[in-house]
């Protein structure tokens, strides 16, 4: 019984974000001269998600989940611009960043329930994974983080100088905390990788299952669902771009070649660090699933 009032509670939470997910998008449709690319996919994702939830269609929840998630996949850009003092590129683009993550959780939870598979008793693993996993987070980064910082401390990369870097970041808007950090030698991407490094070992060490469930999931989810996406599609737009089978703008480098170059580093650091965020996270959510609060520390 509790398991079906739980399933329909979060069928009709689900629900009521179609409702305002779609209502937004076709709000910002008609409003935008050009509206952001995510709303179209955050109202294709509505559309199933009501259609699913109609037909307890478990295809079109998933279909759902997929465009939320496209939707929302650049949704951590917009928490770092906001965590830095920086304005959004869009204030809709952001809200619909949001929307899609929340939808992306919503509409994967039906789409289980649906199936049965949401309360289904999978085996906890008792003991840590694979302690590689931390680890490929911090060796994808280390290429990113040593050109942030090589470029924070005034050294030239890829053809382009630290004060070039950071008379770009002028002409971007960045805040004051962004260019000040930038001028002491610290970047503030390579801060949030340390940080994004440090939630790895939170999900994975003994210690981190001490701590309330919701503390390092909430961003192990956003992270997720932001980098896996966005890096593993900027990857394959990077080996067509590589072939020549679409162009690549130089933008603020000399050459696509240093374009390249930059962008391999890039989104190879995104995609590396997010697979492994997804291994962390689902070993986690499943090592602590029934525990709100605290899990006592144990031995491995």
């Amino acid at each position: 019984m509790t398991s079906k009032i739980l399933t329909s509670n979060v069928a009709t939470v689900c629900g009521w974000w179609a409702g305002v997910a779609g209502a937004l998008a076709v709000g910002a449709g008609l409003l935008e001269f050009r509206p952001p690319l995510a709303v179209w996919a955050l109202a294709g994702a509505a559309a199933a998600a009501g259609a699913g939830l109609a037909a307890r269609a478990r295809v079109l929840l998933w279909v759902a989940c997929g465009l939320s998630l496209t939707a929302g996949c650049t949704l951590l850009m917009d928490v770092i611009a906001l965590l830095f003092g920086q304005r959004v590129d869009s204030v809709t683009g952001a809200v619909t960043h949001a929307l899609g993550l929340v939808g992306a959780l919503l509409t994967g939870a039906v789409a289980m329930a649906v199936t049965g598979r949401r309360n289904a008793a999978a085996a906890a693993p008792t003991g840590p994974p694979g302690r590689w996993i931390p680890y490929l987070g911090v060796l994808t980064f280390l290429p990113y983080v040593a050109m942030k910082l090589h470029w924070a401390l005034g050294g030239t990369f890829a053809g382009v100088s630290g004060a070039e870097v950071l008379a770009q970041s002028e002409r971007n808007g960045a805040s004051g905390l962004w260019l000040t950090l930038e001028r002491w030698g610290l970047d503030a991407t390579v801060l949030m990788a340390l940080v994004g490094i440090l939630l790895l070992f939170c999900l994975i060490r003994p210690w981190g299952l001490r701590l309330p469930r919701w503390l390092p999931l909430t961003p192990a989810l956003i992270g997720t669902a932001t980098l896996v996406p966005y890096g593993l599609l900027g990857l394959g737009y990077l080996v067509l771009a590589q072939t020549g089978a679409v162009g690549i703008s130089s933008g603020a480098f000399h050459s696509e070649d240093d374009t390249l170059l930059v962008a391999w580093i890039g989104y190879t650091a995104f995609s590396g660090y997010g697979v492994a965020l997804l291994a962390a996270t689902r070993w986690y959510w499943r090592r602590t699933r029934g525990h709100g609060g605290p899990t006592p520390l144990r031995r491995p």
